[in-house]
């Protein structure tokens, strides 16, 4: 049995399988564990919604789905049928990468049109725009994090986990400060033990994305 500061961790925690070699094994596995330790969702490619939505059906866990992951380098309309897709599957929540590449550019008016799509496309539905931090300057974070607000997400999330860094106490704090109390911080990529988490959380985050959830929650 979860004590109560356990099952709050895990009401935070992302349980996410993302590899390119997942199994339906591996997502029946995820689920079954999401539903176990109550985590607050299993976050699953889009090949793999329907199976990830139907196991968790009834529950209080929710199922995620990545968009553009995890380059963000998808056209728009992609991006927007991914989303459709997974939501008529049954994901509850939309992870979606953020076109780096127009913001190296300085195509801003770009990121906000694609954001907004997203947001319009996921209506009732949390939003997470991932910006992929351990790429991006200070100055860049805030940017990209005032942008992702500024179009209605719910989360700013640091990284996909699959770049060259992952989630960091400073990067959490950044994101925390630019988007204010009212929006959501997802700390993800690298977080493999509660004291990982902790200090996530302690900077900022409230939600927390990991591969390795049940982990988390051992002393």
């Amino acid at each position: 049995m979860q004590d109560d500061s356990n099952r709050e961790i895990a009401s935070l925690i992302d349980h996410t399988i993302l590899k390119a070699n997942a199994s339906v094994e591996d997502i029946g596995r995820y689920c079954t564990e999401g539903l176990e330790f109550g985590f607050c969702s299993v976050v699953v490619n889009p090949i793999h919604v329907s199976r990830a939505s139907q196991m968790l059906k009834g529950s209080e866990v929710g199922t995620t789905c990545v968009v553009g992951f995890p380059l963000g380098a998808e056209l728009t309309a992609v991006k927007l049928k991914q989303t459709e897709m997974a939501l008529h599957q049954g994901a509850d929540e939309i992870d979606v990468v953020i076109d780096l590449g127009a913001y190296v550019d300085g195509r801003y008016r770009d990121i906000e049109t694609e954001l907004a799509a997203i947001r319009r496309a996921s209506k009732g539905r949390i939003l997470k725009v991932i910006i992929e931090a351990s790429l991006l300057s200070d100055d860049g974070k805030i940017a990209t994090s005032s942008m992702a607000a500024a179009a209605g997400a719910d989360f700013v999330k640091t990284s996909t986990g699959f770049s060259n860094g992952g989630a960091t106490v400073h990067d959490v704090a950044l994101i925390r400060k630019t988007v204010g109390p009212d929006i959501g911080v997802k700390a993800s990529g690298g977080i493999r033990t509660r004291a990982d988490a902790m200090q996530m959380l302690d900077a900022g985050a409230n939600r927390i994305g990991t591969s390795v959830g049940p982990l988390l929650l051992r002393r």
